[in-house]
Protein backbone atom coordinates (compact mmCIF):
# COMPACT_ATOMS: atom_id res chain seq x y z
CA UNK A 1 0.00 0.00 0.00
CA UNK A 2 1.61 3.34 -0.52
CA UNK A 3 -0.09 5.20 2.20
CA UNK A 4 2.58 4.10 4.88
CA UNK A 5 5.04 5.42 2.38
CA UNK A 6 2.74 9.11 1.63
CA UNK A 7 4.04 11.23 4.33
CA UNK A 8 7.73 10.44 2.72
CA UNK A 9 6.88 11.33 -0.80
CA UNK A 10 6.97 14.74 -2.96
CA UNK A 11 5.20 15.90 -5.86
CA UNK A 12 7.53 15.57 -8.79
CA UNK A 13 6.47 18.88 -10.24
CA UNK A 14 6.87 21.27 -7.12
CA UNK A 15 8.07 19.57 -4.19
CA UNK A 16 4.97 19.83 -2.31
CA UNK A 17 3.96 17.27 0.07
CA UNK A 18 1.16 14.82 -1.44
CA UNK A 19 -2.32 13.55 -0.01
CA UNK A 20 -4.85 11.24 -1.06
CA UNK A 21 -7.62 12.63 -3.40
CA UNK A 22 -10.32 9.92 -3.51
CA UNK A 23 -8.97 6.41 -4.16
CA UNK A 24 -6.99 6.70 -7.45
CA UNK A 25 -5.35 9.57 -7.19
CA UNK A 26 -2.77 11.85 -5.15
CA UNK A 27 -2.52 15.42 -5.14
CA UNK A 28 -0.61 17.80 -3.92
CA UNK A 29 -1.45 21.41 -2.72
CA UNK A 30 -0.54 23.37 -5.83
CA UNK A 31 -3.39 20.98 -7.53
CA UNK A 32 -0.79 18.43 -9.27
CA UNK A 33 -2.42 15.44 -9.36
CA UNK A 34 -0.96 12.01 -9.77
CA UNK A 35 -2.74 8.37 -10.45
CA UNK A 36 -3.02 5.40 -8.89
CA UNK A 37 -2.75 2.50 -11.25
CA UNK A 38 -6.12 -0.28 -10.50
CA UNK A 39 -2.92 -2.30 -9.65
CA UNK A 40 -1.52 0.22 -6.90
CA UNK A 41 1.51 1.18 -7.94
CA UNK A 42 1.35 5.44 -8.51
CA UNK A 43 2.89 7.12 -11.13
CA UNK A 44 5.19 9.87 -9.81
CA UNK A 45 6.87 11.38 -13.24
CA UNK A 46 6.64 14.60 -14.53
CA UNK A 47 7.34 13.83 -17.73
CA UNK A 48 7.88 10.36 -20.27
CA UNK A 49 10.40 8.95 -19.38
CA UNK A 50 13.37 8.03 -21.78
CA UNK A 51 13.66 4.49 -20.09
CA UNK A 52 11.15 1.61 -20.73
CA UNK A 53 12.85 -0.44 -18.42
CA UNK A 54 12.15 -4.23 -17.85
CA UNK A 55 9.84 -5.89 -20.47
CA UNK A 56 6.64 -7.46 -19.29
CA UNK A 57 8.81 -10.83 -20.21
CA UNK A 58 11.87 -10.28 -18.27
CA UNK A 59 9.39 -9.41 -15.34
CA UNK A 60 7.91 -12.66 -15.40
CA UNK A 61 11.48 -14.49 -15.83
CA UNK A 62 12.48 -12.72 -12.79
CA UNK A 63 9.59 -13.54 -10.51
CA UNK A 64 9.24 -17.20 -11.44
CA UNK A 65 12.91 -17.58 -10.83
CA UNK A 66 13.22 -15.70 -7.58
CA UNK A 67 10.22 -17.41 -6.80
CA UNK A 68 12.00 -21.01 -6.62
CA UNK A 69 14.27 -19.41 -3.78
CA UNK A 70 17.61 -19.34 -6.21
CA UNK A 71 18.51 -15.58 -4.93
CA UNK A 72 17.68 -16.42 -1.44
CA UNK A 73 20.65 -15.89 -0.73
CA UNK A 74 21.01 -12.13 -1.79
CA UNK A 75 17.52 -11.41 0.23
CA UNK A 76 19.22 -13.04 3.55
CA UNK A 77 22.54 -10.54 2.78
CA UNK A 78 20.19 -7.87 2.52
CA UNK A 79 18.03 -8.45 5.09
CA UNK A 80 20.31 -9.54 7.68
CA UNK A 81 22.72 -6.04 7.24
CA UNK A 82 20.16 -3.39 6.69
CA UNK A 83 19.63 -1.54 10.39
CA UNK A 84 16.65 0.96 10.18
CA UNK A 85 15.38 3.89 12.38
CA UNK A 86 11.72 5.18 11.75
CA UNK A 87 12.44 6.39 8.28
CA UNK A 88 11.62 4.88 5.22
CA UNK A 89 12.88 1.80 3.25
CA UNK A 90 13.50 2.79 -0.23
CA UNK A 91 14.07 0.08 -2.51
CA UNK A 92 15.51 1.68 -6.19
CA UNK A 93 15.13 0.04 -8.86
CA UNK A 94 12.65 -2.21 -7.17
CA UNK A 95 11.99 -5.06 -10.35
CA UNK A 96 9.19 -7.27 -8.74
CA UNK A 97 9.76 -5.73 -5.25
CA UNK A 98 11.06 -9.16 -3.54
CA UNK A 99 14.13 -7.97 -2.33
CA UNK A 100 12.24 -4.94 -0.52
CA UNK A 101 9.86 -7.08 0.95
CA UNK A 102 11.93 -9.69 2.44
CA UNK A 103 14.00 -6.35 4.28
CA UNK A 104 10.51 -5.29 5.79
CA UNK A 105 10.22 -8.99 7.10
CA UNK A 106 13.27 -8.16 8.95
CA UNK A 107 12.59 -4.93 9.89
CA UNK A 108 8.70 -5.20 11.25
CA UNK A 109 8.63 -1.30 12.04
CA UNK A 110 9.30 0.26 8.90
CA UNK A 111 7.30 1.40 6.00
CA UNK A 112 8.80 0.55 2.58
CA UNK A 113 8.67 1.92 -1.31
CA UNK A 114 10.01 0.84 -4.50
CA UNK A 115 10.52 2.56 -7.50
CA UNK A 116 11.04 1.63 -10.71
CA UNK A 117 10.30 3.09 -14.46
CA UNK A 118 8.86 -0.99 -15.47
CA UNK A 119 5.37 -0.86 -15.23
CA UNK A 120 4.99 -4.76 -15.40
CA UNK A 121 7.56 -4.93 -12.10
CA UNK A 122 5.53 -2.15 -10.55
CA UNK A 123 2.04 -3.82 -10.91
CA UNK A 124 3.94 -6.85 -9.44
CA UNK A 125 5.84 -4.67 -6.42
CA UNK A 126 2.66 -2.68 -5.61
CA UNK A 127 1.61 -6.10 -3.88
CA UNK A 128 4.69 -8.04 -2.83
CA UNK A 129 3.90 -6.86 1.05
CA UNK A 130 1.45 -5.06 2.97
CA UNK A 131 3.51 -1.79 4.17
CA UNK A 132 5.18 -1.96 0.42
CA UNK A 133 4.06 1.25 -1.92
CA UNK A 134 5.28 1.39 -5.15
CA UNK A 135 5.87 4.30 -7.47
CA UNK A 136 6.69 4.75 -10.89
CA UNK A 137 9.64 7.16 -11.15
CA UNK A 138 13.06 7.94 -13.35
CA UNK A 139 16.32 7.10 -10.82
CA UNK A 140 18.16 9.42 -13.50
CA UNK A 141 15.59 12.07 -12.57
CA UNK A 142 14.67 14.02 -8.92
CA UNK A 143 13.36 11.51 -6.82
CA UNK A 144 9.80 12.17 -5.32
CA UNK A 145 10.94 11.91 -1.84
CA UNK A 146 11.45 14.16 0.72
CA UNK A 147 15.10 15.26 1.90
CA UNK A 148 16.64 12.83 4.31
CA UNK A 149 13.32 10.75 4.60
CA UNK A 150 14.87 7.38 3.94
CA UNK A 151 16.78 5.33 6.51
CA UNK A 152 17.46 2.56 3.95
CA UNK A 153 18.31 2.26 0.32
CA UNK A 154 18.59 -0.46 -1.61
CA UNK A 155 19.97 -1.18 -5.14
CA UNK A 156 20.37 -4.31 -6.33
CA UNK A 157 21.80 -4.64 -10.26
CA UNK A 158 20.00 -1.35 -10.54
CA UNK A 159 20.95 2.40 -11.74
CA UNK A 160 22.36 4.22 -9.12
CA UNK A 161 21.85 8.26 -8.71
CA UNK A 162 24.72 9.23 -6.14
CA UNK A 163 23.51 12.69 -5.84
CA UNK A 164 19.86 11.96 -5.12
CA UNK A 165 20.32 8.99 -3.09
CA UNK A 166 22.73 11.61 -0.78
CA UNK A 167 19.80 13.70 -0.66
CA UNK A 168 17.03 11.37 -0.15
CA UNK A 169 19.36 9.44 2.31
CA UNK A 170 19.13 10.32 6.31
CA UNK A 171 22.75 11.13 7.99
CA UNK A 172 23.18 8.33 9.97
CA UNK A 173 21.15 6.01 7.11
CA UNK A 174 22.75 3.43 4.55
CA UNK A 175 23.18 2.37 1.39
CA UNK A 176 23.33 -1.43 0.16
CA UNK A 177 24.68 -1.74 -3.20
CA UNK A 178 24.23 -5.40 -4.45
CA UNK A 179 26.47 -6.14 -8.11
CA UNK A 180 27.52 -8.68 -10.05
CA UNK A 181 30.79 -10.75 -8.61
CA UNK A 182 33.54 -11.10 -11.51
CA UNK A 183 32.46 -14.88 -11.46
CA UNK A 184 28.42 -14.32 -11.57
CA UNK A 185 27.14 -16.70 -13.87
CA UNK A 186 30.27 -17.57 -15.44
CA UNK A 187 29.55 -20.33 -16.95
CA UNK A 188 26.36 -19.13 -18.97
CA UNK A 189 28.79 -16.45 -20.00
CA UNK A 190 31.00 -18.97 -21.50
CA UNK A 191 28.50 -21.15 -23.06
CA UNK A 192 26.01 -18.34 -23.90
CA UNK A 193 28.28 -15.24 -24.98
CA UNK A 194 26.45 -13.12 -22.08
CA UNK A 195 27.58 -10.07 -20.86
CA UNK A 196 30.15 -10.40 -18.74
CA UNK A 197 31.05 -8.24 -16.26
CA UNK A 198 33.16 -5.12 -15.99
CA UNK A 199 37.15 -5.99 -13.90
CA UNK A 200 36.76 -2.69 -12.61
CA UNK A 201 33.16 -3.07 -11.34
CA UNK A 202 33.96 -1.64 -7.83
CA UNK A 203 35.42 1.61 -9.39
CA UNK A 204 32.91 1.93 -11.18
CA UNK A 205 30.21 1.78 -8.75
CA UNK A 206 32.09 4.04 -6.68
CA UNK A 207 33.08 6.73 -9.66
CA UNK A 208 29.13 7.09 -10.19
CA UNK A 209 28.19 7.40 -6.71
CA UNK A 210 30.57 10.13 -6.50
CA UNK A 211 32.99 11.89 -3.83
CA UNK A 212 29.70 12.10 -1.01
CA UNK A 213 29.94 8.36 -0.11
CA UNK A 214 32.12 6.43 1.52
CA UNK A 215 32.18 2.59 1.39
CA UNK A 216 32.03 1.07 4.72
CA UNK A 217 32.52 -2.97 4.06
CA UNK A 218 31.91 -5.22 1.44
CA UNK A 219 31.04 -9.08 1.11
CA UNK A 220 31.04 -11.65 -1.25
CA UNK A 221 28.13 -13.95 -1.49
CA UNK A 222 28.23 -17.19 -3.90
CA UNK A 223 25.82 -20.05 -4.37
CA UNK A 224 26.43 -22.96 -7.01
CA UNK A 225 23.11 -22.88 -8.62
CA UNK A 226 21.70 -26.63 -9.98
CA UNK A 227 19.11 -25.52 -12.77
CA UNK A 228 17.21 -27.39 -15.16
CA UNK A 229 16.81 -26.36 -19.05
CA UNK A 230 14.24 -24.64 -18.38
CA UNK A 231 15.35 -22.37 -15.89
CA UNK A 232 18.52 -21.87 -17.59
CA UNK A 233 16.56 -20.66 -19.67
CA UNK A 234 14.24 -18.35 -17.61
CA UNK A 235 17.49 -16.61 -15.96
CA UNK A 236 19.41 -15.96 -19.20
CA UNK A 237 15.81 -14.25 -19.53
CA UNK A 238 15.71 -12.08 -16.74
CA UNK A 239 19.37 -10.55 -16.78
CA UNK A 240 20.57 -7.32 -19.18
CA UNK A 241 21.77 -10.00 -21.57
CA UNK A 242 18.13 -10.83 -22.58
CA UNK A 243 18.30 -7.41 -23.93
CA UNK A 244 21.48 -8.20 -26.76
CA UNK A 245 21.33 -11.91 -27.37
CA UNK A 246 18.60 -13.94 -28.85
CA UNK A 247 16.37 -15.92 -26.61
CA UNK A 248 14.44 -17.98 -29.19
CA UNK A 249 18.08 -19.22 -30.55
CA UNK A 250 19.40 -20.13 -27.24
CA UNK A 251 19.87 -24.02 -26.63
CA UNK A 252 19.50 -23.83 -22.89
CA UNK A 253 20.67 -27.52 -20.88
CA UNK A 254 20.56 -28.05 -17.28
CA UNK A 255 23.63 -26.59 -16.20
CA UNK A 256 25.18 -26.14 -12.77
CA UNK A 257 25.71 -22.02 -12.21
CA UNK A 258 28.28 -19.83 -10.03
CA UNK A 259 25.93 -16.74 -8.89
CA UNK A 260 28.53 -14.66 -7.27
CA UNK A 261 27.67 -11.05 -5.84
CA UNK A 262 29.33 -8.44 -3.86
CA UNK A 263 27.34 -6.27 -1.23
CA UNK A 264 28.85 -3.05 -0.27
CA UNK A 265 27.46 -0.70 2.51
CA UNK A 266 27.74 2.82 1.82
CA UNK A 267 27.34 5.85 4.19
CA UNK A 268 26.54 9.42 3.57
CA UNK A 269 29.77 11.69 3.83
Amino acid sequence: MIDGALPYLRCPVCGEGLARSGDQALRCRQGHSFDIARQGYVNLTAGRSLHPGDSAEMIADRAAFLAEGHYDFIAQALSGTARADDGLVLDAGTGTGDYLSRVLDALPAAPGLGVDVSKPALRRAARVHPRAGAALADLWRPLPLADASVSVLLNVFAPRNGPEFHRVLRPGGMLLVVTPAQDHLRELVATHGLLRVDPAKADRVAETLGPSWRAESATTHRRTLHLTAARTRTLIGMTPSARHVPLDKIKAAEQTVTAAVTLTVYRPV
